[in-house]
């Protein structure tokens, strides 16, 4: 989820809040002492499994999760088998039935003695803030803050309306994804903690990707959470959220909200995946994973971005910059989805140099149907018709065609979008992680990511990334005779070609008309 539309209104709301209401601020931050993960113990199931299952002199270790359902599940299995620590960090970590599944595993974790640590952003936490607060109160379990607000907690909006004079520093947010357990498997990769990413929601849900990963890179993702859980942007959440009534609620509110009493919900998953994997859980009780080999680092953005810097210079070492470095590195061709596809004039001028040097270029990105930032798709029509000429193959998601596919989970009656930020580079490379191409991932966001060689991986990157180009979206071509836009699909074995936004309703095409030609794309 992100927050482009609802942060701009926000900005609207606070002018008029300035001169109605006190300014709120965060109270006086209290001295902590650095906390740091253990080295890995070799003792814990985990680690055992991990070494039974590398080959001498390998690196690191990969399984690719598309499936929603799957990479839930992997992170409800972590979780049971964990023995020494669970940290977690997560952008969106809502109270609804896969957040509650997810903290209710946590709890019981804890209670085994295992070491939790679990990072939110702030920014989504007004449904799950005191489910988080009661959480918190279980013994060998910290919940904190990033960036938190003070006041006007109950809404999205009075959040940002309770401090009109923060708002540069409040749309500073952290949209890291991380789950890693007892040092030795982590899962990476785009999808937050709610219903619509692991494709159990009845309004929408979304197509993304992580992977299961163990190996020499864990001590890296492992820096990276201890930097910001260590970061001044950083707050214990008992110092910020107050229960209601001014009482703190505890474990028998926890328990009363997750309903302990009753079994944990089951989490039904098919046979096997789009790439022929099954169940991680499998594998863990027998002791060994197949998994995919090849070097690998991990890369994120300092947790002071940009607070402590220039838009510039937040650009110059961000993750996206690394990002466009590597993609230029390409010698033959990248293929790459990213659900908010904002280069700005750095990124198309990366994009048309791919272009001049003939390296092939597939984008997939969402239609404006499939976008749930209609604004942001106004940022992302002005670099359409240039990244066809530069000689891209462009691709938009059709929601349509995705529900009815069903290669991704069953989305019933609801819609389909896009959230993979993915890419494959000479088939030999892959990239994968949480920063969007625009300019909030750019600029504002922290991100992070992995780069990984390895053209098995890239393979079957390319499979997954083929089903949603080629059975779920619309190919966007320039019609030779006017120039104009077309979109084009099949009808069984018969070409169609459309000419306007496809499968877009009235409304969303007059206001994309209507405001893309006034919103600057800093706000994007």
């Amino acid at each position: 989820m992100n927050a482009w539309v609802q942060l701009l209104r926000a900005a609207l709301l606070c002018a008029l809040a300035a001169g109605l209401a006190a300014c709120g601020s965060l109270p006086p931050a209290r001295e902590r002492p650095a906390a740091f993960a253990a080295p890995a113990d070799a003792s814990t199931t985990l680690a055992k499994v991990v070494a039974a299952s590398t080959p001498p002199g390998e690196h690191s270790g990969f399984r690719l999760m598309p499936l929603g359902v799957y990479s839930l599940d992997a992170r409800i299995q972590l979780a049971k088998r964990a023995e020494r620590s669970l940290v977690v960090q997560y952008y969106q970590l809502e109270n609804d039935g896969v957040g509650r599944l997810l903290m209710r595993s946590l709890r019981e974790a804890a209670a085994r003695g295992v070491k939790v640590r679990i990072l939110v952003d702030d920014l989504y936490t007004a449904r799950s803030q005191h489910l988080l607060l009661a959480l918190s109160q279980t013994p060998n379990v910290e919940v904190r803050l990033f960036n938190p607000f003070c006041c006007g907690r109950d809404g999205f909006l009075s959040r940002f309306a309770a401090s009109p004079h923060e708002i540069y520093r409040l749309n500073h947010r952290m949209h890291n994804k991380l789950f890693i357990a007892d040092g030795a498997m982590a899962v990476v990769g785009g999808r937050n903690i709610a219903d619509e990413y692991f494709v159990l929601s009845e309004a929408q849900n979304f197509i993304d990707m992580d992977a299961v990963v163990v190996g020499k890179v864990l001590p890296q993702l492992e820096a990276i959470f201890d930097a910001y859980w260590n970061s001044e942007q950083v707050w214990p959440i008992g110092d910020i959220v107050r229960g209601q009534g001014g009482t703190t609620p505890g474990a028998a509110e926890f328990d009363s909200w997750v309903d302990m009493a009753a079994p944990a919900p089951k989490i039904v998953l098919p046979p096997n995946d789009i790439l022929g994997y099954g169940p991680i859980s499998e594998e863990l009780d027998e002791g060994r994973m197949g998994l995919l080999w090849g070097p690998a680092y991990a890369v994120a953005d300092p947790p002071t971005k940009p607070t402590t810097m220039t838009a510039e210079e937040a650009l110059a070492t961000s993750v996206t910059m690394k990002i466009w470095e590597r993609l230029l590195e390409a010698k033959q061709e990248v293929q790459m989805t990213s659900p908010y596809l904002v280069p700005g004039e750095q990124g198309m001028a990366a994009f048309e140099e791919l272009g001049r040097r003939k390296i092939k270029l597939v984008l997939l990105t969402n239609s404006l149907a499939a976008n749930d930032e209609p604004l942001v798709h106004t940022g992302y029509m002005r670099y359409r018709e240039r990244l066809l000429r530069s000689g891209a193959d462009l691709y938009e998601l059709s929601p349509e065609r995705t529900t009815a596919s069903k290669r991704f989970g069953s989305f019933g009656s609801s819609l389909g979008r896009l959230h993979a930020k993915t890419a494959a580079i000479d088939r030999s490379r892959i990239l994968l992680g949480s920063a969007n191409l625009d300019p909030r991932s750019a600029t504002q966001n922290t991100e992070m990511g992995m780069l990984i060689d390895s053209p098995q991986l890239a393979r079957e990157m390319l499979r997954v990334i083929n089903v949603s180009r080629v059975q779920n979206s619309y190919r966007l071509r320039l019609a030779k005779d006017t120039g104009r836009l077309e979109w084009l699909t099949t009808d069984g074995e018969k070409e169609v070609i459309l000419t306007s936004e496809p499968e877009a309703t009235f409304f969303q095409r007059f206001y994309n008309r209507l405001i893309a030609p006034i919103v600057p794309e800093m706000l994007l």
